[in-house]
This record gives structure tokens, sequence and C-alpha cells, in this order.
């Protein structure tokens, strides 16, 4: 197994430090960005790519619940469940992270997004835009389901988020938090650049692994939040259906997953990647000098 190479003197020289190059963090402002077609393009992608995901994932329930409703001689035990919801989401994820990380990360979820930019891995610019056309995004592919199927979108509550009956805002709150806490943690480890030197004998899909995340995560929320954890597809449901259901508890499915994701960014950052060890020692061997 390859492994870091630590630094070592001999009276010959000393050896690298690392194998492996992490990418220098981004600056808060960078408005150099908005000189560049790749900025927009990136912006686009992000808008399309959610787009497509809240129109293929929101026509499943809806499509889910008309299949499972009695007044339509539906069975019960019909449709694709709870199990193929879940595949929807996880398995668009995937395809649109594929398509889009060469682009512009693939984020496609402002909380992956909040992440990135706590680690220093996007602009501040670049984070407010890309939530920006996200939230678009998801309305817009709301919005063609709506337009598509309006008598049984309306019917069906319109795939927006809400509290289940019997579970607590606590818990509800909880379960958003943990949720996008194991999402962002996925997209961390998935695209760490140690990572990808250490097992480059590993053949490792970072789209596979993000969307498995968000399919398990979905299997075990759903019943509770019909799950969010991406507050761009919670918004862009609640827009469209439009009723005081889905925004009652609105706060939560933006709330949860900012903290799930400020609490990934600081694990990874942190303590898996020992920033804050490596910053003392940085100030340390300065202070000697």
């Amino acid at each position: 197994m390859a492994k870091d190479v630590e630094v070592a003197e001999h009276g010959h020289g000393s050896f690298p430090a690392k194998d492996y190059h992490d990418p220098p963090p981004a600056p808060l402002i960078d408005a150099v960005e908005l000189t560049k077609w790749s900025f927009y393009r990136a912006l686009i992608a992000e808008y399309v790519a959610t787009l497509l995901f809240l129109y293929v994932t929101v026509l499943t329930v809806i499509g889910y619940k008309s299949q499972i409703d009695p007044d339509l001689k539906g069975d019960a035990c019909g449709g694709v469940g709870i199990l193929g919801i879940a595949w929807a989401f996880g398995g668009m994820i995937f395809v649109l992270v594929y398509c889009t990380a060469g682009i512009s990360g693939g984020h496609i979820n402002p909380a992956v997004t909040f992440g990135l930019f706590l680690a220093r891995k996007v602009s501040l610019l670049r984070a407010v835009m890309y939530m920006v056309a996200q939230c678009l995004g998801a309305i817009s592919g709301v919005g063609l389901v709506k337009a598509f199927q309006k008598a049984y979108y309306m019917k069906y509550g319109g795939g927006a988020n809400t509290l289940s009956d019997g579970y607590s805002t606590g818990v509800g709150l909880g379960a958003e938090i943990v949720g996008t806490f194991v999402l962002v943690y996925t997209v961390f480890s998935a695209t760490d650049p140690k990572r990808n030197a250490r097992d480059s004998h590993v053949p490792v899909l970072a789209p596979l692994p993000i969307g498995f995340a968000v399919f398990i995560v979905h299997l075990a929320t759903i019943p509770i939040t019909g799950t969010g954890i991406n507050p761009a597809r919670s918004l862009g449901a609640a827009v469209m259906y439009n009723k005081d259901t889905a925004w009652d508890d609105q706060w939560i499915f933006w709330v949860g997953p900012f903290i799930g994701a400020a609490i990934a960014a600081f694990y990874h950052q942190f303590i898996l990647r020992a920033g804050a060890v490596k910053a003392l020692g940085s100030f340390r061997s300065t202070s000697h000098v």
C-alpha cells in the first residue's frame, strides 16, 4: 500500500514530505471569477443539474403516491416504494455528479457548497452564486413536474418535505443534521487528494459513494422528514406547492443541512486531516525562527 513519504534528513538531503498536493485555499472574495466564462458555465451546469434532479425525483414521488392511492384502485404494496424513491434520489446524484464534476464540481446542493466553502474549497462569491443557481434550478425542475401533472402534483403533496406525524421538531432537525453530515463527509472523503494518492491502486469513482450516501440517508429518513439534506430540493418543492404544510417546517430543511455540513467540514479538515495540528505546528515553527 502506498503511504505518505515522511520527512527524513540523513545528511544527504531531505525527502518530500508527502506524495500528494492539496490545492491552495480558495480566496474569500475572488472578483476575477466574474471575468471568466468557466465561472458562468459552472453556474449553468449547477442550474441544469439541480433542475433535472428535482424533475426526476419529485416525479418519482408523485408517481408512487398515485400508484398506491386507493381512490385509483392502487395497491398499497405496489409502486416503487420507499426503496425505489431512495434509488431515484441516489441514482440521480450519481449520474449528475458524474456529468458535472469536471465543470462545476457537481455540488447540486447548497449544503455541499456550504461545507466546501467552510473548507476553503470555493470562494464566497462562487458559493453564493452556486446556491442561487441551485435554488432556481430546483424551483424550475419542480415547476416542470407541476406543469405536466398539475392535478396529481397538488393532490399528492407536491413532493414537499414535511415533518411526519409522531415526530418532534428536535427529531426532524437531528435527522437532517446527521443525514447531511453523512453526505458531506462522503463528499470530502471521495474527493480527498490524499486518499486518491494513497489508494491510487483502488479505482474509486467519486460520484458512486456520493450517490450511495444519498440513497442510504433516504432509506433512513424518508419516514421522518421525507429526507431533505438539500435546502434547494426542499425550497423548490415548497415554492411550487405553496401550502402552509410545506412552509411550517421549512427552516428545519435549511438549518439542519447547514449544521450537518459545517460539522462534516470541521471533522474532515481539522480532525481527519489534522488541519488544527498542522496550523499549530506551523505557528510554533515560525515562532522559533
